[in-house]
């Protein structure tokens, strides 16, 4: 018990002491210092002591300012280059040991580039030498950059010569651009100057042309490019010599001249034009011939007409063209025509004919040039009526007949733009109808269940109807009368923890009132079992609960009514990890707080102890100074036995549970 107490109180005088090693720190703006710039530094302990400097080791009188017992200056006035140095600020505290910190102090010269010029130009193939003349102190290390890359390390075509110049051997038309030299200390990179130094390439033009001769054909239509490929350093002026006078209506170069362009070709576009390229170091040219023939024109009398079936058609077709073109006739399905006797001939050699059009008749016909300066041709549109469907198809719906048209439908020449369906029940009832959309399928709706209907449809174009199709006999199917499937609106589905709801919507519940829904689901994994659950008829939201964390799972839904079941709607969806409870434990300072309170707790009660049977202890020593050296209230407990007597706490008495 004597030893605890003597432990305890030595600890208390430690804390009392309040002995702490010393801790010593240099303070300053920078530990780079510019030459001939004073600079002031900062020593601060957290403990009285003697506070001394040290430069590389030896001590330093001059220039220390004592601020407090805790603080020292040191001044650099007008830095020299002998001034750069380790430095070290040592403390000796009035008791324990001594402490220090150093730091290194670099005094330096910025660098400078003097008379080192921005702008160097060089003839490409030359070797190139570009100076970098970089002075400060201490020695200024020189790197090249370009485009954030150094160069000139290789020592290969570009190399860094050792008065610091960048060399280039057979310079290159791609070694143009900009060059940074950069100026540093070794050690010392953020302490820097940079120099940025353009190079420029010059190069002679070169002409060069794809096509010496170009081939074209006269013709309001047919334009022309003469390309003239130019190359050189500075960039050539390029200009152009014509066999002609420029046209200013028909002739256009591009922004650099180094393309023209003639519009609407004649004939008299023909002859040699010249591209000539000049820049300051010489000229260089070259030839390009134009050939220019006339090309076929094709000219008619028409080119549309919108006729009703039963009426004819005359197209006159002229073609012109130096040699003089042959002619030739193209039929609307890409066949060509002859002067044969028929409904759809050509007469005269040049004149189309179609006796007593009818829908299919309709289209494109082409009237066709060829010359051996080229082919070309104009076409001709006929547009009637559209033909009745050939190919159609009807299928029973339970309340609809659908129609399926085929591949193959005589617009007339002509876009179908809609459908005229008629349906009935018998041939004494008078024909039904309605106009559709010209999309397949088509379709009637609303029509009654398990009832025969005779149906047909007509095409119509911008020009009118056309004939029906044949009538055909169709029988509507029963209504089956299940729901829709439901909707699991996904997007809205949320999940908390280890539970997951989601909405849902019945859009259409088969005629019949829905009765409940049935509702499956299971983890996504190999032989896991499905649980289902019956939902009631007015239920708006999926919910589960008590799922498997982290986890994934499939659910299907259907709804039921009288008639039966609706397909399952389906949906995926995973569950999170669980997430830890929070935890009591404490950090390492949460510890070491612990403990010390401990410590507290157990040194109260023993000197509390001691304080009430031995009149010992803290608070024994502060009772007697606060109070005296009787203390009230302790006479009692020095001559009883410390006991309570017997006697049961009372609700007011103060307990402590241990």
């Amino acid at each position: 018990m004597a030893q605890s107490v003597l432990l305890l109180r030595l600890g208390m005088l430690i804390l009392a002491l309040g002995l702490t090693e010393a801790k010593v720190e240099i303070i300053t703006s920078t530990a780079d210092v510019k030459l001939g710039e004073d600079h002031m530094f900062l020593c601060k302990t957290n403990v009285e002591g003697e506070i001394t400097w040290y430069k590389d080791g030896m001590d330093v009188d001059e220039e220390v300012e004592k601020v407090d017992e805790t603080s020292s200056k040191f001044f650099i006035r007008k830095a020299k280059m002998g001034d750069s140095g380790l430095y070290t600020c040592e403390c000796t505290p009035d008791s324990g040991p001594k402490s220090s910190t150093s730091l290194t102090v670099f005094v330096y010269e910025r660098p400078s580039f003097g008379t080192t010029p921005l702008f160097h130009e060089f003839l490409e193939g030359q070797d190139a030498v570009v100076p970098c003349i970089v002075t400060g102190q201490p020695k200024v290390e020189v790197r090249w950059i370009r485009d954030d890359e150094v160069v000139g390390r290789d020592g290969m075509r570009v190399s860094v010569m050792s008065d610091n110049s960048l060399q280039i051997k057979s310079i290159k038309r791609t070694d143009g651009g900009s060059y940074t030299c950069e100026g540093s200390f070794r050690g010392r990179q953020s302490i820097s100057e940079k120099r940025v130094i353009s190079i420029t390439i010059n190069a002679p033009p070169t002409v060069r042309i794809h096509e010496e001769v170009k081939r074209v054909v006269a013709g309001p239509e047919t334009n022309v490019s003469l390309i003239c490929l130019v190359e050189g350093l500075p960039k050539p002026n390029i200009s152009w010599t014509l066999p002609d006078t420029f046209d200013t209506t028909r002739h256009q170069f591009n922004s650099d001249r180094s393309e023209l362009t003639l519009y609407s070709v004649v004939r008299k576009d023909y002859g040699e034009y010249v591209c000539t390229a000049k820049n300051k170091i010489s000229e260089n040219s070259a030839m390009i011939m134009l050939d220019v023939s006339e090309h076929p024109v094709v000219v008619l009398s028409q080119e549309e007409v919108e006729v009703n079936p039963g009426e004819d058609v005359f197209v006159s077709c002229n073609v012109s063209g130096h040699p003089t073109p042959s002619l030739l006739w193209i039929s609307n399905t890409g066949h060509p025509l002859n002067s044969s006797e028929g409904r759809v001939r050509v007469e005269n050699g040049s004149q189309l004919v179609v006796e007593k059009v009818v829908p299919s008749n309709g289209g494109v016909y082409n009237c066709m040039a060829i010359s051996p300066s080229g082919n070309i041709s104009k076409e001709f549109s006929l547009r009637t009526h559209p033909g009745p469907p050939s190919q159609v198809s009807a299928y029973p719906g339970p309340t609809s007949v659908i129609f399926s048209l085929g591949r193959t439908q005589v617009d007339g020449g002509s876009p179908i733009t809609h459908y005229t369906i008629q349906w009935r029940k018998s041939a004494q009832d008078t024909w039904s109808e309605t106009t559709v959309p010209a999309i397949d399928p088509v379709a009637i709706t609303s029509l009654k269940p398990y009832t025969s209907y005779s149906v047909r449809l007509s095409p119509s174009n911008h020009l009118g109807e056309g004939d029906f199709s044949t009538q055909q006999t169709v029988r509507t199917q029963g209504i089956r009368g299940e729901p829709d499937s439901p909707v699991l609106l996904a997007h809205e589905g949320k999940g908390e923890g280890n539970s997951f709801s989601v909405p849902l919507r019945q859009l259409d519940d088969g005629g019949s009132p829905i009765t409940q829904y049935i509702l499956r689901y299971r983890m996504v994994k190999e032989g896991e079992e499905w649980t289902e659950r019956k939902l009631p008829s007015n239920s708006t939201a999926l919910h589960l609960q008590d799922l498997q964390y982290n986890s994934d799972f499939h659910l299907e839904l259907q709804a039921a009514n009288l008639n039966g079941y609706s397909s399952p709607a389906k949906l995926d969806f995973s569950t999170p990890k669980a997430v830890s409870k929070a935890r009591n434990g404490v950090g390492k300072a949460g510890i070491v707080g612990i403990v010390l309170f401990i410590f507290l707790v157990l040194l109260l009660a023993v000197d509390a102890t001691c304080c009430y049977t031995n009149r010992c202890g803290l608070l024994m020593f502060l009772a007697v100074r606060l109070f005296g050296q009787k203390v009230s209230g302790l006479k009692t407990l020095e001559e009883g036995d410390g006991t309570n007597n017997g006697k049961t706490p009372s609700s007011g008495d103060p307990v402590i549970d241990t």
